[in-house]
């Protein structure tokens, strides 16, 4: 198949480029050293100083429009969609509890107090009612707002979801 002196060349080839590689990041490490290395004295002076304003990096940043703002402007249509989310768990029909309780009416009733439903102490320990500001607080983090829920859900991150999906709830009575 290949005899001694082509198997030899083939071989040269390689240590060759392999040669000239290593040459090449040997030479572009000393044209291009930024000194120092993982942790060096010297590495901790390399890079740019950037100059900010008093008050740190979010002083200056605007405010989204408030929670109030957002439910007046809520879509209805955009919370059903929104409430996709929450058919796993939760039913609309009086009194139809599934893993979570039924939500009809859910807005301004008294918290944890659809009868016969198991509440986790968390909730049990929580008083007054769903008002769409409480809503809002659950369903961005429930674990955050009443820690030892036995409610899953991870939340809504975006507050335009959380005021069309409260809003939509507000029409289920």
């Amino acid at each position: 198949m290949f005899d001694t002196m082509t198997l030899t060349k083939i071989t040269a080839g390689l240590c060759g480029s392999l040669l000239v590689f290593l040459l090449g990041g040997w030479v572009g490490e000393i044209l291009f050293h930024t000194g120092g290395g993982h942790g060096g004295d010297d590495h901790a002076k390399a890079g740019f100083v950037i100059e900010v304003a008093e008050g740190g990096a979010g002083a200056e940043a605007e405010e989204g429009p408030s929670f109030e703002e957002l439910l007046a402007a809520a879509d209805v249509g955009k919370g059903e969609k929104v409430f996709g989310k929450c058919k796993a768990c939760h039913k609309l029909e009086d009194g139809a509890n599934g893993t979570g309780p039924h939500l009809f009416g859910v807005v301004d009733r008294d918290i944890a107090s659809v009868s016969g439903f198991g509440y986790s102490a968390a909730l049990e320990g929580l008083e007054g009612a769903w008002t769409p500001e409480h809503l809002d607080g659950f369903l961005e983090s429930p674990k955050n707002y009443a820690p030892g829920t036995k409610m899953s859900f991870a939340g809504l991150k975006k507050a335009e979801d959380r005021a069309n999906l409260i809003a939509y709830l507000e029409t289920v009575k």
